[in-house]
């Protein structure tokens, strides 16, 4: 492996970083998104959750609070006692920050998936370049001179497409894993508001209703 990457030349040391960025991204990635840190089934809404049982989760388990929806539910859980609209703005800049955490470096695991190609293509073009200068200007017009530039050329190009074609991969998952997280994050902290304002004002309506008859 060291031969090749001597081989290659210095093109081989940015392609090298661009291959350790890209696993380092992918496997920090591939652990901040787990659903369980993201979206904890314990805290989904639905027909049986309310938002005081999804808060009282939160007290029991200190981890539920660190998820990202935690600390949306938490937002609005802070704000319960101003008006709808003040929690609701509160939930929606947490959750603005909560995406922002989630999405962190997908985008330079775009770019390197860009870059990593190029950075062979540039190798290509050295690598020829060397290979006929090695014939015009030598003395000696053997074409085996020309193996070292062709060598180089190929080393290059193969480790560009070698690293943008897994970096092009992780960034495609990641982001569409994001999307999801993002539409169902959305749905969820609707669910927690409706649940958190609306129920209990039908709840204290209910109980107003019982004690006048």
């Amino acid at each position: 492996m060291w031969e090749l990457v001597k081989a290659g030349g210095w093109l081989m040391l940015p392609l090298v970083l661009c291959s350790i960025f890209t696993i380092a991204i992918s496997i920090e990635r591939f652990i901040r998104l787990k659903k369980s840190q993201v979206l904890p089934a314990a805290l989904l809404m639905n027909q049986n959750q309310t938002a005081a049982q999804a808060v009282q989760q939160m007290k029991q388990d200190q981890s539920l609070q660190r998820s990202t929806l935690g600390r949306v539910f938490t937002a609005g859980y802070a704000s319960k006692e101003h008006s709808e609209q003040y929690a609701r703005a509160q939930m929606e800049v947490a959750a603005s920050q909560e995406i922002s955490y989630l999405e962190k470096n997908i985008n330079f695991l775009g770019t390197l998936s860009a870059v990593a190609p190029l950075l062979g293509l540039l190798g290509t073009v050295l690598g020829i370049i060397e290979s006929f200068l090695m014939i015009d200007v030598g003395t000696n017009s053997d074409p085996v001179l020309m193996m070292p530039g062709i060598s180089k050329a190929l080393i290059t190009t193969a480790a560009g497409m070698f690293i943008a074609i897994p970096a092009l991969f992780a960034h495609r998952y990641f982001q569409r894993l994001v999307q999801e997280y993002i539409a169902e994050l959305e749905q969820q902290a609707t669910l927690f508001h409706a649940s958190l304002f609306y129920q209990n004002k039908t709840d204290k309506e209910s109980q107003d209703l019982q004690k006048a008859s």
